[in-house]
């Protein structure tokens, strides 16, 4: 009954969340209905179970979700996003513009700007470019997560999205660890997906389908006269990236605070004080890009300043409590004696040798229950990161590998139909999941296959 109750829990979340109802509020009824099939409390599974873990995950990671929303609204009030994306467009033209959409998207994604916000600021673009190139509007929604979605939200170096920072607080490591690991990926990740969807184009196109008529959404031409240098708008982006790299590499390592920060009223325990300055360089750096993205344009963002702080702050309250509520849920199932058997399960894989696979497919599967990378990797990190960790160093497996390869897995199954940010891609987009979601997953699929191809090469290969 146990693990019936927790495969029925998870099916309806997923259900309700694909009906567009929030999870909100979906997440505490459906992790109460797995505990009442446990024979668990119903009112202490809430309040002692879900609350305290939903209310951690906040505790960690909303000033990411924060600086992020209001950095990526500051872009989009200055202008830069649009420039950017705009000058990509321009410069490669329709015939490539499958690769422009997936260019602009990846830029924006890898210089700090929120999913969410690359969806909104791309899409109009990209709407204008299919439209004179004739491909299927269908493919966009995938073209758009290809590049937002994928190899600049995980996999490269250095992105200084949420789901390459929660590693950092478990393994002790930075937004570059795995560098040549995850650089391979990336490159696996573009190339096979550039080339699937080049071939979808080309497949719709020899039967005679073009953009397509009567369609919703689409969007209204504005005025870019006063919209900044494409050139200068990138350094909002470039500034998020030098100042992580110059805090966490040159900075930070020169500081000898453990004296005083595993003290009183800090109390930061020893082993997590190099994670916890990890997440300062990315909190100042977010905090120059914001700085410099409100500068770059005053003319444009006079008057609009307030509404950009306002609107990514309000933002990233649904954008944190959706993915905490998930995250709430996800350990509360783990909380149940039917979950021990499939941890047992999980933690059994390759047993003998390098834990990556098993964290790699944890983390997937976590990601895909949850709907969310950040969400499933918290709580497959929250469970089994201090016995990766453990496995890894019995194996002689460097935890920068770890880093990358659970960043990686995060975002592979995350994108299942029921995840907040394909929902949100295909309102913006106004196509449905029978439409759309077809191309999406199998960019789903690609990324997600990429990290086991690549956990195989490094076994036989040994790079970091």
């Amino acid at each position: 009954m146990a693990v019936l109750g927790i495969l029925l829990s998870l099916g309806l979340l997923m259900f309700m969340a694909y009906r567009g109802f929030s999870v909100i509020f979906f997440a505490p009824v459906f992790a109460i209905l797995a505990a009442i099939f446990s024979g668990m409390a119903i009112m202490p599974t809430y309040t002692e179970i879900f609350l305290p873990n939903l209310a951690g995950y906040v505790k960690v990671y909303f000033p990411f979700f924060l600086l992020g929303a209001v950095f990526g609204k500051a872009m989009e009030e200055s202008g830069a996003a649009k420039a950017i994306a705009k000058a990509i467009v321009q410069k490669l033209g329709k015939r490539q513009a499958i690769l422009a959409v997936v260019l602009s998207a990846a830029i924006l994604t890898y210089g700090g700007v929120s999913l969410f916000v690359v969806a909104f600021a791309v899409y109009p673009f990209a709407a204008s470019i299919f439209k004179e190139a004739d491909i299927p509007k269908r493919l966009i929604p995938a073209t758009i997560a290809l590049g937002a979605f994928t190899f600049t939200m995980d996999a490269l170096p250095g992105t200084p999205q949420i789901q390459n920072s929660i590693p950092m607080k478990f393994f002790n490591t930075d937004l570059y660890a795995a560098p040549v690991f995850g650089t391979l990926g990336a490159i696996i990740i573009f190339v096979a997906g550039i080339a699937y969807l080049e071939w979808r184009k080309r497949t719709a196109q020899a039967k005679g389908e073009g953009y397509g008529t009567n369609h919703t959404q689409e969007p209204e031409m504005v005025d870019d006269s006063n919209l900044p240098n494409p050139w200068l708008s990138v350094l909002p982006l470039i500034s998020v990236l030098v100042v992580t790299l110059i805090l966490q590499k040159v900075v930070f390592p020169s500081w000898n605070i453990t004296s005083w920060v595993t003290q009183a009223p800090y109390s930061i325990p020893k082993g997590g004080v190099v994670g916890t300055m990890n997440n300062w360089a990315l909190m100042i750096a977010l905090l120059v890009g914001i700085t410099l993205a409100i500068m770059i344009n005053p003319g444009r963002i006079k008057g609009n300043v307030a509404k950009a702080i306002n609107a990514g702050a309000i933002g990233s309250l649904l954008a944190v409590m959706n993915t905490a509520s998930e995250v709430g849920f996800g350990n509360v199932i783990k909380s149940l004696p039917g979950f021990q058997t499939i941890a047992h399960a999980l933690m059994g894989i390759n047993s003998g040798g390098s834990p990556l696979l098993s964290e790699a497919v944890t983390v997937n599967t976590l990601a895909g229950v949850t709907g969310s990378a950040s969400g499933g990797m918290s709580i497959a990190l929250d469970t089994f990161g201090k016995q990766y960790l453990d496995w890894a160093h019995r194996a002689g497996v460097n935890p920068e590998l770890l880093h990358r390869v659970a960043s990686m897995a995060s975002g592979g199954f995350d994108t299942l139909p029921h995840n907040g940010a394909v929902i949100t891609l295909l309102g913006i987009a106004g196509l449905t999941h029978k439409q759309s979601y077809k191309d999406i997953f199998a960019i789903t699929l690609i990324k997600a296959g990429t990290v086991f191809v690549l956990i195989a090469l490094q076994a036989i290969f040994h790079f970091v």
